[in-house]
């Protein structure tokens, strides 16, 4: 095993002067960084929110405000579907969780009450099961609502799907590493390294993206009626940028959880549009939609408020078509991401923000880097002073490519150091010097029974080498078991040791294995100095 293999002498060089090359972009600056030839890589270590700074937003999910949007659009559900079916209906009351529709004609209750079971039934909910149900009271009337597991579902599923939605905003607006977890039941934190302007960063993530197409009401009174106060209970009265009033249609014919894609175009007149594609189920529902209402307008309601209220001129059947408006190029790119990113689920609340300032920044890194320097100094110390300058200098070496090798290892991966990284960094030096102890410990035992050079350093390697796999497994498992279930702090201490653990297995093993065989080929020593 001591034996100087050719291999190991390309493999260790490689690592090296690959590492170098990596590692180096990390100890320039951005503007240094970009000046590199274009051969060489550029990307460098990313510093957490703690290094370098940023902004910090602690968001809550407004989980009953989207339980109040469910039942509404329950509401119009039952309203459309009784309406289709020619059934009269006196009052339609909302109640916590669902609605009460009296059905005026006692002989079509029964009628009344199959089609909200069947539309209770084909309900989307988890694991296949419909999360509505329908059900008879006296009175000839029949509540339709969610089920108790329905309404417990959502919080969690609205949270679930508020981090992804906000995560995939703000990849696409290119602000780098991100941090979003969840904290609590209904909350969730956003780090943004350097971010310096929180309000921003909540302008981007707060827009719930609710992107609707919905029929304009063309009763001759209706509009004015509606602005005297009387508004129809199957409308509403929006308004567009320019404060324009438009009474349209509560029921929504596609929404914009079926777009597959939306991108910046221009309109025919050259000005900024955006352009959307919709999935197979939206082009089916558009289709039909436009091919029932030829010759009248319907609106595109983003967020409560008209962009435009076009007249369908004939039927689109492509699933493709185009918003214009009063759109730049910056506001086009801007909707485009949100739509793309999806719409939230929920309405967020800002609960807390703040910024860290790249000075409080700066003075953890100086704080991080004088920490790492003061453990790497003792380790060097006390690997010389145990096993002397040959022995415990091969150790410190090996230290060194560590370094070397972890600092490229999360350049080339995007990983973020964070305050708890650097001391997950401190932790990995001693844990690759842990693996030269045993070693060379072991070595020291075969010594004193007396054997030669060659057979104690073969024996050093090959006896501890289970040891050494155990610990770093150990290790390794903890590490992960940390990042998968820990969030922020606790993740970066986890990823830095991980990444740890496989390379000081490399560097205390092969490169001691290495040097100390190129050495023991030179020297031919009849005994080796750590027996001393």
């Amino acid at each position: 095993m001591i034996q100087l293999s050719r291999w190991k002498v390309v493999v260790v060089v490689l690592s090296l002067v690959i590492g170098l090359l990596l590692a180096f972009p990390s100890m320039l600056s951005p503007e240094q960084r970009a000046a590199l030839p274009g051969w060489l890589p550029k990307n460098g270590v990313n510093l957490g929110l703690d290094l370098q700074g940023g902004s910090y937003l602690l968001l809550e999910v407004d989980v009953p405000a989207m339980r109040q949007k469910r039942v509404t659009n329950l509401m119009e559900d039952v309203r459309v579907t009784l309406g289709e079916k020619q059934i009269a209906i006196g009052n339609l009351q909302r109640e916590d969780g669902g609605v009460v529709v009296t059905v005026n004609d006692a002989s079509q209750y029964d009628a009344a009450f199959k089609a909200l079971r069947d539309m209770a039934n084909t309900g989307a909910g988890a694991q296949g099961v419909s999360d509505r149900t329908a059900a008879k009271l006296s009175g000839n009337r029949i509540r339709y609502g969610f089920t108790e597991a329905g309404l417990a579902g959502m919080g969690a599923t609205a949270v679930d799907q508020s981090i992804e939605v906000v995560r995939r905003r703000l990849d696409s607006s290119g602000t780098k590493e991100i941090s979003i977890t969840r904290q609590g039941a209904d909350r969730i934190v956003v780090q943004a390294p350097g971010q310096s302007d929180p309000a921003e960063l909540e302008r981007l993530v707060g827009q719930t993206a609710q992107l609707t197409f919905q029929m304009v009401d063309t009763s001759p009174t209706g509009l004015q009626d509606a602005l005297a106060g009387r508004v129809p209970p199957d409308a509403e009265l929006l308004v567009d940028d320019q404060g324009q009033p438009y009474l349209v249609k509560r029921r929504v014919l596609v929404s914009g959880e079926n777009l597959t894609r939306a991108s910046v175009g221009s309109d025919q007149n050259g000005r900024p549009s955006i352009d959307f594609q919709f999935d197979g189920q939206g082009t089916r529902r558009f289709g039909e939609a436009t091919a029932q209402n030829i010759g009248k307008p319907f609106a595109i309601i983003l967020d409560g408020k008209v962009i435009s209220a076009p007249t369908i001129q004939s039927a689109i059947t492509g699933g493709s078509g185009q918003i214009t408006g009063q759109f730049t190029i910056a506001s086009a790119s801007e909707l485009v991401n949100l739509l793309n990113g999806g719409a939230l689920p929920a309405p967020l609340k800002v609960e807390e923000r703040r910024v860290v300032t790249a000075e409080l920044g700066a003075d953890a890194v100086k704080a991080g880097a004088i920490s790492t320097l003061i453990g790497f100094a003792l380790i060097i110390v006390f690997m010389i002073g145990a096993y002397g300058f040959l022995f415990g200098g091969i150790s410190v070496l090996g230290l060194i490519l560590n370094g070397i090798l972890i600092v490229a290892s999360m350049s080339v991966i995007g990983a973020t150091l964070t305050l708890p990284g650097i001391a997950g960094l401190v932790l990995t030096f001693a844990v690759a010097v842990d693996a030269n102890v045993l070693i060379y410990e072991r070595m020291r035992d075969e010594a004193r029974l007396g054997r030669s050079p060659v057979a104690t350093m073969d024996a050093g390697f090959n006896r501890a080498m289970g040891t050494i796999v155990d610990a770093n497994l150990t290790t390794l498992v903890a590490a992960i078991i940390m990042f998968m279930f820990g969030a922020g702090p606790v993740r970066g201490f986890a990823w830095t040791l991980t990444i740890g653990v496989f390379t000081s297995m490399f560097s205390s093993v092969m490169v001691a294995q290495v040097l100390l065989g190129y050495w023991l080929k030179v020297a031919k020593p009849k005994k080796l100095p750590i027996a001393e």
